[in-house]
């Protein structure tokens, strides 16, 4: 979408994955490996170097913001834009339990969570929420993205269980036994979220927005098997642009909602593109470039003509990657 973009600009991309095997590097014209597991200033200091030597215009981290959301001034004397919203927003937003607190405070209907640290926290957690015949869930309360999702599930596997696609499910004994044995030995243990397995269809919602939180542009979509459906429902881009405005977010982010006895819920609020953004390319608008020119410019273009209630199917394609092209970088 950046490279065909619709003002014809020429456009080279830089990638970096702590994966130097990762597809995505592929993609790239120049791709790195990023150092893994250091904490934000080494990070920042990486990100800060990769710039310099590249001659990065345009910087957009899908993740370690709260690395680097602080240091716009230092990639500006560079000579890099970093998109990235404020470090107050990205602080707000990377915890699960505070987003939840802001939302409701303003609002936007979320659901009935807890957060735990403990066995002891998990199972009194459980407990309560299950009582009314509630399926429960599980989920790092940070900025893991899917990882460490679990459904709770203490039902004993039926044949039927065994034959359908696996689903991730784990017993509350277990979650309580793995927290209390990282607390004996002394391991960290992030925070958690403990809240009801809401309903599909699950949303997700693409922002444009300029700084200050006003919302520019967004794109509801949802997944029908191996369709993604770009919905036309302005509840959904309604409750988004509350988030937006808020968390005064800029440029790209994302709201995820699920569904809680008819009716949209928040899920989590994104401050950064999300992966399935790509997704959006047939519906008038593209996105990602309008975010480079707001940046850049101040203009995102043309943001007319948006088509949703459509459905994109998603496909896969394979791409011949030539041996040794990480070589320098790993």
């Amino acid at each position: 979408m950046l490279r065909e973009n619709p003002d014809g600009a020429p456009v080279r991309i830089y990638g970096t994955n702590v994966d130097p095997s990762a597809p995505a590097l592929a993609a790239c014209d120049v791709g790195e490996v990023e150092p893994h597991r250091v904490g934000n200033d080494v990070y920042a200091d990486f990100a800060l170097d990769f710039c310099r030597r590249h001659g990065v215009d345009v910087l957009i981290p899908p993740r370690r913001l709260d690395a680097l959301a602080g240091r716009a001034e230092a990639f500006a004397a560079l000579g890099t834009r970093l998109m990235c919203s404020s470090p107050g927003a990205i602080g707000a937003l990377t915890s699960k339990g505070r987003t939840y607190e802001a939302a409701r405070a303003i609002g936007v209907p979320v659901p009935e969570w807890r957060v735990v640290s403990d066995a002891d926290g998990l199972r009194a957690a459980v407990e309560d929420l299950s009582r009314a015949g509630e399926t429960v869930c599980i989920k790092p309360a940070g900025e893991y993205s899917a990882f460490g999702f679990r459904i709770l599930d203490d039902s004993p596997l039926s044949m039927r269980d065994l034959l359908q696609p696996a689903r991730p499910l784990v017993s509350v004994n277990a979650v309580a036994d793995a927290l209390k044995r990282a607390a004996d030995g002394q391991e960290k243990v992030p925070q958690f979220i403990v809240m009801p397995y809401l309903d599909d269809p699950e949303v997700s919602v693409d922002c444009l927005s300029a700084p200050g939180g006003r919302l520019l542009a967004a794109i509801p979509r949802a997944k029908e098997g191996r369709y993604r459906l770009l919905l036309d429902n302005p509840a959904y881009a309604e409750i988004a642009e509350r988030l937006v405005g808020h968390f005064r977010l800029a440029y790209l982010s994302n709201v995820q909602l699920r569904h809680r006895h008819g009716r949209p819920v928040l899920l989590e609020a994104n401050p950064r593109p999300s992966a399935g953004i790509f997704q959006t390319a047939f519906s008038g608008v593209n996105l990602p470039w309008a975010a480079v020119r707001l940046l850049l410019a101040g203009d995102p273009g043309p943001l007319t003509g948006l088509r949703l209630g459509g459905r994109v199917a998603v496909t896969e394609t394979v791409t011949e990657v030539t041996p040794g092209a990480f070589a320098d970088a790993a």
